[in-house]
C-alpha cells in the first residue's frame, strides 16, 4: 500500500489486535523476536509487549547468526507463498522451539476494496490447498479495523494518503471505520509440510 506512515498508521488497529495475536501465537515477551520487513510501528508494539526486536527487511540472507531468534516475524512485503530457501533460512536463525509468524492480508472486508482482487493473499493463500496451509503452516484470522473519529476525518485521510483509490473507499463508508482482516500464517521451526 503507496500510504504514507503519518497519518494512516495512526488509525490502522488502534485496538492493537496484531500484536496481541502475534504474542499470543509466538510468545514474544521476554525473548529474542526478529521483525522482517516491518516498520517503526510494528517494533514498538513488539517491544511494548516485552519483545527484544531486531529488524531487517528482507530473507533469505538474513545477516543473523545460527539459532539467534525466538519468533520471527514477516509483514506483508516478505514470504510472498512458501519458498524452501526462504524456510531454510528461517530454521537455521530460529532456536529450538522457535515460531515463525507470517502477516499477510485475508480479505474478505473493507479494506481489500483498495487492491487487485486477483491478489492471491485474498484466495489462493488461505485454501487448504494452498501454499501455506499445504506448506506446513496453519492460520489465525485476526479481524481489525481502520478507525476514525468521524467519516469527515476518515475521507480526509484516505484522500490525501490514498488517492483515487481512497476517496472510492471513503465515498462507501457508512460509519468512520473500516474492516481490515489480516492472516497469520504460524509454524514452528522446521514445520513439515501436510500430506
Amino acid at each position: 500500500m503507496a500510504a504514507s506512515p503519518s497519518r494512516l498508521a495512526d488509525h490502522i488497529d488502534v485496538e492493537g489486535k496484531l500484536p496481541r495475536a502475534l504474542d499470543a501465537l509466538g510468545a514474544v515477551a521476554g525473548r529474542d523476536v526478529l521483525l522482517i520487513g516491518g516498520g517503526s510501528l510494528r517494533a514498538h508494539q513488539l517491544a511494548e509487549l516485552g519483545a527484544r526486536v531486531a529488524e531487517i527487511q528482507r530473507v533469505p540472507q538474513t545477516g543473523r547468526p545460527d539459532a539467534s531468534a525466538d519468533v520471527i516475524v514477516g509483514l506483508f512485503s516478505v514470504f510472498r507463498g512458501v519458498d524452501r530457501r526462504e524456510l531454510a533460512e528461517v530454521d537455521r536463525v530460529l532456536r529450538p522451539g522457535g515460531r515463525l509468524l507470517v502477516v499477510h492480508d485475508y480479505g474478505r472486508d473493507d479494506v481489500s476494496r483498495l487492491h487487485d482482487p486477483a491478489l492471491p493473499e485474498y484466495g489462493e493463500w488461505s485454501r487448504r490447498d494452498g501454499p501455506f496451509l499445504r506448506g506446513g503452516f496453519r492460520i489465525r484470522v485476526i479481524h481489525c479495523w481502520w478507525t476514525f473519529a468521524s467519516l469527515e476525518e476518515a475521507t480526509g485521510v484516505l484522500e490525501t494518503e490514498l488517492g483515487e483509490a481512497g476517496r472510492t473507499l471513503a465515498a462507501t463508508m457508512t460509519r468512520p471505520r473500516l474492516s481490515h482482516n489480516l492472516a497469520i500464517y504460524h509454524r514452528d521451526r522446521g514445520g513439515e509440510p501436510s500430506a
